[in-house]
């Protein structure tokens, strides 16, 4: 079907710019020497320049071209790429006071750099700018943006003399012509040729700019002989004197290496050819010769004529001319010719004619022409022809961008704001700058509005219309209707306005044709259009029936018949489409938009047509009909071209990094546009193909004719192709819906999060979106998956194919931007298996428009349904709506394994454990769920995910142990409980089951788990606990407690009572303060409490071990000094405690509580205390009651007791002051008897008299206690008190004088001895304790010698000291008269005895 492919229109891609518009840098150069003229001398004019290396892979000018355009005195540069974003690209230029001529730019590539020539009705100018290929190399081009070759030009000084020169006035401009060229010299210097006032040519010459020289001028001017020589003899008056007749119309040059070709078109109708070097005319050629003339063309001065060059080197110069004539114009192409002694001739290769009014600008091709015409309605026509293949001169047409409708239709069922905003701001309508300066004058400029975002424009728009109209609104109430009317008033006069303005900015000023790519552009005053070819199937349907009845002859199919059916069948479809009136147009959108059939939809449409058919547009359509002779055939022919199914995804796109110079090809923001729009026009024009052949289907349907239906075809095939062209109108409605949608602006931190949920997805790396991109407007979703995704696909096909050598590559605009659409169709196609757009758009965030897309998609298209419904999961996600994206999630499981796109989601992990695809799945969703924080929904799906697993235990426990996880953050306890029990993996049982005691501890939520079964756990659940308890810090985690709870619960007391002795140990050890003492008491009463309710028998428990010994999980090894670990002691002796035990400690806790409350400071030391330490603690601390206590609990000696408390008495009998202040605090601890004496006593009366009670209270063998206080009385110096010797002498007096004698008391033990013979003798015997005194009836007496003997024999040895000298006397006398009452005594109880 690619017959037809060179000869075909073509259609103008100009997607009007939605971004602000450009603001170039403004560069003001006012020359000095002129006068200024009037600006709107010349009208504006454009024009273009392609580098020579635009068509080279490799290149850094690739894609590269700069255009211009000049209004009176200012000119406007824009350097324009495919590839790559280029920064600072525009530039305004104004020369004051010297208007533009007329193309009077020209730009040069050099070596370094790329030279500006300006040709002004004063002045010529030359700017040098660094050339790209110096400013970058084309390897290091990886970025989307890079500086334009217009970057830099601030820095050049216009008022350098060598850059700039004013045009003498002798020979002076000739002010009837606008020709002009300039050119660079192999040398360096800038020549401008002009047309003289004298009639001629002038050259003026520029020195290099780096070498000084002055300005040279130059006349071309002819011989008489020369010119005799070249035309014969002719009339003077049209000779090369220099008369008026040979003024130049138009210029051209072409460039050889030593020197210039100068052409000149003359008002003369002859062709001038010059030599700049040799200053020679080298050939005149009279042009009418190659035209039908009438005499008074030949007499009038052809003043529209035009002359274009082109240059192959394989073919030589051509050279195109158009001579205008009135009502008519001719195209003549010539070959130059040279004959041997540099004589030239012209070839006569073409005559074209065309009827066109008003020729704006040609460009010519050493095969093509391409023409641009203003016709008499003032519309613009661009044709081609291919001069040497085409015989009988047919042009081929281009389909323009028509201007938007010039009344928008509004229903009374719609809002007149609405529909207009609507209308205005849909892509590809209005650009931007037409709309901001709809609004200026629209505001009568009462606002600047400078700079404006399609949003902020739509915005401010609004608000103009919106308050116009409510200010002319006057009366207080009106009706609907007249409301309604009034704005329809108000939006319509606005939308004028623009319209006004998109028309001015849309005139075509000139062609640009880039002779190396073939790219054509269509340059006008605000934007730039390019043209591309049609595609076949739409070539025929815009082409006008008076060609369409020549396509026989181009045969489009190898067989002709089949060309002739198709082209009747397509005629058809035009006289439909010419038919269709607004209201049944929109009948056919509104059942696309609303999903319903679009087969009814025709059929109605069908029916408005039959009923309003005044035309008898129904007989030509069948009479048409009869021309086909096998309409289903070509019917099935035309439904494959338009369908872009494809049997496999096509390949996924390769690193684009190898290929360095490709990664950005076709990568700018005017590239992305031009394909986008493209496939827009693509899709609107098939959409209507579409809608007309169902049109069409359903009259053949109607007909039911044999003869129509070409003689005996079934009625089944008729049917099959009306469901096939259903789709494939569905389609392309899709296709140009989401060419047209805006894609929204996203928050970067939108972005990310977005980033993150597919990374979870491991989706990221594929399509998702850079948040940093230069977009200069509100791109539509398609542009954006172009760019971001499309493209690298596309270019990765059609470059990096196997056979494919890039280096001899060079780039054909026509069948690559051909190539790119028809490979980018495919990637949109709703039906085909790849599913990257609606990825793209979910990784761009683009959940309204993917949930439109999907809702368009779904009734119909089949394929990628699974697909489908997850993006419409991920959109009710991101919108909130978490059941529904969960209903989406569960259908779209069942075409898991059969879509591409779900496959590539459930690709495992490295080191992943593999199972069923659904599973996968569904783990995949249960992440994006809990990443995005719904537990509910995440307990749902994996539930349904349980019922999947049956048979795999290892996904079962995965997704039981997800199900537990958040019921247990959810604070579903029972729910996470019985989930855990369900689990079938020990390991991860056992880790649920510490998770959930950790958290309900935290929680404080006891009472459940105190009172959750744990049917084969219960082991486990005390090991667990037990393990915490040991592990955490006592004071603020209450696991012992819990334990407790626990064992209490199932009635299991001594394993209760275990756990609080523990617990109490512990509290003593570790934790050493008053709160820490205070629960301790309470474990051990705890403990006591539970040995009481088991019989006694069972009343004992194990001794816990110290905690050195206990194993705790996770617990680093102990080590010796040098790093060694220690062994732990593996056996220890297992100590039984009963409750006695128990009681015990109880007491001893309670007395350390008691000490502590009475002295804090204690506290650190009494914590862990022996019984003897705390005796000691108590003593010290004066709690002698309670030291008694607990000595007599633990059966320990009083004997600290006494002791202690003498050295407190000793203190306060030495007056320290301190221990007068305290001795109140401690005395009043100890229960004291009441006091018996009237007068006021003094706290060592109390000390005292509470150390006498207690030698009462607790009597001691051999008065150990007696002994022990008057040591220590004795030891200090203190004098004994009479009550405590008194109380001695009846228990042990010899003891006493002993103690005396030790302490070398001698007085005290005389006076002693004394009282003890006489109270042996019965004198005061009570006091002593001695029941009979001496006498022979009595028991025996006795006195302590041996101490006796000492006392005298120290006195004896003391006999310096007269006072002892009496003593011993005294003790001598009355040892003398014991000895003789004792010896008469006895002799008497002999006696008796006898």
């Amino acid at each position: 079907m690619a017959a037809g492919l060179a000869e075909r229109s073509c259609l103008e891609l100009n997607a009007a710019a939605r971004g602000p518009p450009r603001r170039p840098r403004e560069v003001v150069f006012n020359p000095p020497g002129t006068a200024p003229l009037p600006v709107g001398r010349y009208g504006d004019s454009a024009g273009g320049f392609c580098y020579q290396e635009s068509a080279q892979l490799a290149a850094a000018t690739r894609n590269r071209f700069v255009r211009w355009t000049t209004s009176g005195d200012t000119v406007e540069l824009v350097e324009e790429s495919l590839d790559v974003n280029l920064l600072n690209n525009a530039v305004r230029l104004r020369i004051q006071g010297c208007p533009f001529l007329p193309g009077g730019v020209h730009l040069c590539e050099v070596q370094s750099h790329l030279v500006v020539l300006l040709i002004t009705a004063q002045t010529v100018h030359r700017l040098l700018l660094p050339h790209p290929a110096r400013m970058y190399r084309s390897e290091l081009i990886t970025e989307s943006q890079m500086q334009s070759v217009f970057t830099d030009i601030g820095k050049i000084n216009f008022r350098e003399p060598s850059n700039y020169y004013v045009i003498p006035s002798v020979p002076g401009l000739a002010s009837n012509s606008v020709a002009s060229v300039a050119w660079l010299s192999s040398e360096g210097e800038a020549l401008f040729a002009l047309p003289s006032a004298l009639g001629g040519i002038f050259v003026l010459k520029l020195p290099p700019h780096d070498v000084p020289g002055t300005v040279s001028v130059v006349e071309l001017k002819q011989s008489s002989v020369m010119q005799r020589f070249l035309t014969g003899w002719m009339p003077t008056a049209i000779r090369g004197d220099c008369g008026p007749s040979d003024l130049p119309i138009s210029l051209s040059v072409h460039c050889l290496d030593h020197d210039a070709f100068l052409f000149a078109l003359c008002q003369d109708h002859k062709l001038r050819m010059w030599s700049y070097k040799d200053q020679m005319c080298l050939m005149v050629a009279d042009l009418l010769e190659f035209m039908p003339v009438s005499r008074d063309l030949r007499l009038a001065a052809g003043t529209g004529h035009r002359l274009r060059l082109a240059f192959s080197q394989s073919l030589g110069l051509y050279l195109g001319v158009y001579m205008h004539a009135p009502k008519r114009g001719q195209f003549c192409v010539f070959q130059l010719v040279s004959t041997e002694s540099n004589r030239y001739s012209l070839d006569h290769i073409s005559s074209l004619f065309s009827s066109q009014e008003t020729l704006v600008d040609f460009a010519l091709t050493s095969a093509e022409i391409w023409a641009l015409w203003h016709n008499e309605e003032n519309q613009t026509v661009v044709k081609y022809i291919n001069f040497e293949q085409n015989v009988a001169g047919q042009w081929n047409q281009v389909f323009v961008q028509p201007l938007p409708e010039e009344e928008v239709t509004v229903r009374h069922d719609q809002d007149p704001r609405e529909t207009y905003l609507e209308y205005l701001f849909t892509p590809g309508r209005f650009t931007n700058a037409a709309i901001q300066k709809a609004l200026q004058i629209f505001s009568q400029g009462t606002e600047r509005y400078m700079d404006l975002t399609w949003d902020e424009l739509k915005k401010e728009v609004t608000l103009a219309v919106e308050s116009e109209f409510q200010g002319s609104v006057t009366e207080y109430e009106c009706s609907p209707e007249e409301f309604w009317q009034l704005q329809v008033e108000f939006w319509s006069k606005f939308y004028a306005c623009c319209l006004q303005y998109q028309e001015a900015l849309s005139r075509p000023l000139a062609l640009h044709l880039n002779p190396y790519t073939g790219m054509v552009c269509l340059l006008k005053k605000g934007s730039l259009s390019f043209l591309v070819p049609c595609s076949l199937v739409d070539h025929l349907y815009l082409l006008s029936n008076e060609h369409l009845l020549t396509e026989d002859d181009a045969a489009i199919f190898d067989d002709l018949e089949m060309s002739r059916d198709v082209v009747c069948l397509v005629q058809c479809l035009r006289l439909i489409g010419e038919s269709i009136s607004m209201e049944m147009a929109f009948i056919m959108e509104m059942a696309c938009s609303r999903l319903q059939p679009p087969e009814k939809a025709a059929e109605q449409i069908l029916e408005d047509l039959i009923a309003n058919d005044t035309e008898n547009v129904m007989e030509d359509i069948h009479s048409k009909l009869q021309e086909i002779r096998n309409p289903i055939h070509a019917i099935g022919v035309l439904i494959r071209e338009m369908d872009y199914e494809t049997d496999a995804d096509m390949e996924r796109a390769h690193h684009l990094n190898m290929r360095m110079n490709l990664a950005q090809l076709y990568g700018s923001g005017t590239a992305v546009n031009v394909v986008c729009w493209g496939v827009c026009k693509i899709a609107a024009i098939r959409f209507l193909i579409c809608r007309d052949l169902l049109i069409l289907q359903q009259l053949l349907l109607r007909l039911g004719d044999p003869m129509v239906l070409g003689g005996g075809q079934l009625f089944q095939s008729q049917q099959d192709l009306l469901h096939r062209t259903s789709p494939l109108l569905l389609s392309y409605y899709l296709i140009r819906w989401a060419s047209q949608c805006l894609a929204s602006d996203v928050p970067v931190d939108t972005l990310e999060s977005n980033l993150q949920h597919l990374s979870v997805l491991e989706l990221a790396d594929t399509t998702a979106v850079t948040p940093h991109k230069l977009v200069t407007g509100p791109q539509t979703i398609v542009e954006l998956f172009f760019q971001e995704v499309a493209r690298k696909h596309i270019i990765s096909r059609l470059f990096l194919q196997p056979n494919t050598s890039l280096a001899e590559t060079s780039l054909n605009w026509p069948h690559l931007i051909t190539a790119i659409v028809a490979d980018f169709l495919p990637l949109l196609w709703p039906s085909n298996p790849g599913f990257l757009f609606p990825e793209c758009l979910m990784g761009s965030c683009q959940y309204p428009q993917l949930q439109e897309y999907i809702r368009l998609l779904q009734p119909w298209c089949h394929v990628n349904m699974g697909s489908c419904r997850f993006m419409m999961g991920r959109c009710y996600l991101v919108m909130g709506e978490g059941h529904k994206a969960l209903d989406c999630f569960c259908q779209a499981a069942s075409e898991v394994g059969r879509e591409e796109f779900l496959d590539r989601l459930i690709q495992p992990e490295e080191g992943e454990m593999v199972s069923t695809p659904r599973l996968q799945y569904y783990n995949k969703v249960l992440r994006l769920l809990d990443m995005v924080g719904l537990p509910e929904l995440v307990i749902q799906l994996a539930t349904l995910a349980v019922m999947e697993s049956a048979d795999d235990w290892r996904s079962q426990a995965t997704l039981r142990t997800c199900i537990f996880k958040h019921h247990l953050d959810l604070g579903h306890n029972s729910e996470a409980y019985v989930a855990l029990t369900q689990n079938p993996d020990p390991s991860r049982q056992l880790d649920c089951l510490r998770q959930l005691v950790v958290v309900l501890c935290e929680r404080s939520q006891l009472q459940d788990l105190v009172e959750f079964p744990y049917v084969n756990l219960h082991n486990e659940v005390v090991g667990i606990i037990e393990s915490h308890a040991r592990a955490v810090d006592l004071m603020t985690h209450n696991y012992y407690e819990l334990l407790y709870a626990f064992h209490i619960y199932r009635h299991n007391y001594r394993k209760a009572g275990t756990v609080m002795f523990e617990y109490g140990m512990r509290l003593g050890r570790e934790v050493r303060t008053l709160r820490g003492l205070q629960k301790q008491g309470n474990c051990f009463l705890a403990a006591i409490n539970c040995l009481r309710l088991i019989r006694p028998e069972y009343a004992w428990i194990v001794q816990p071990a110290s905690g050195a010994v206990y194993e705790r999980p996770g617990a680093s090894p102990k080590r010796s000094h040098d790093g060694e670990c220690t062994a732990v002691p593996t056996t220890r002796q297992i100590e039984i405690l009963e409750l006695e035990d128990l009681e015990r400690e109880c007491v001893l806790a309670r007395i350390r509580l008691t000490l502590v409350q009475h002295d804090l400071s204690t506290a650190a030391v009494a914590g862990n205390s022996t019984p003897e330490e705390t005796v000691a603690l108590l003593v010290r601390a004066g709690l002698f009651d309670t030291a008694i206590t607990l000595c007599q609990t633990f059966k320990l000696p009083l004997t600290p007791i006494f002791e202690g408390l003498t050295f407190k008495c000793i203190k306060l009998q030495l007056g320290v002051e301190a221990a007068q202040a305290e001795a109140w605090d401690w005395l009043a601890a100890n229960q004291l008897s009441a006091l018996v004496t009237t007068k006021e006593s003094s706290a060592t009366d109390e000390a005292w008299r509470l150390l006498s009670s207690y030698l009462e209270r607790y009597p001691s063998q051999n008065s150990l206690y007696h002994r022990c206080v008057i040591n220590k009385l004795l030891a200090h110096g203190i004098p004994l008190p009479n009550w405590l010797i008194n109380s001695y002498k009846k228990v042990d007096a010899a003891e006493l004088l002993r103690l005396y004698l030790n302490y070398d008391l001698l007085e005290e033990a005389v006076e002693l001895v004394l009282e003890y013979v006489d109270a042996v003798l019965g004198k005061g015997h009570q006091y002593f304790g001695i029941e009979f005194p001496l006498s022979a009836t009595a028991p025996m007496v006795w006195l302590p010698y041996t101490a006796i003997d000492q006392l005298l024999q120290a006195l004896r040895e003391s006999a310096a000291n007269h006072h002892n000298v009496v003593l011993y006397q005294k003790l001598q006398d009355k040892m003398e008269d014991y000895q003789q009452k004792v010896s008469v005594a006895t002799r008497d109880r002999l006696y008796r005895r006898n």
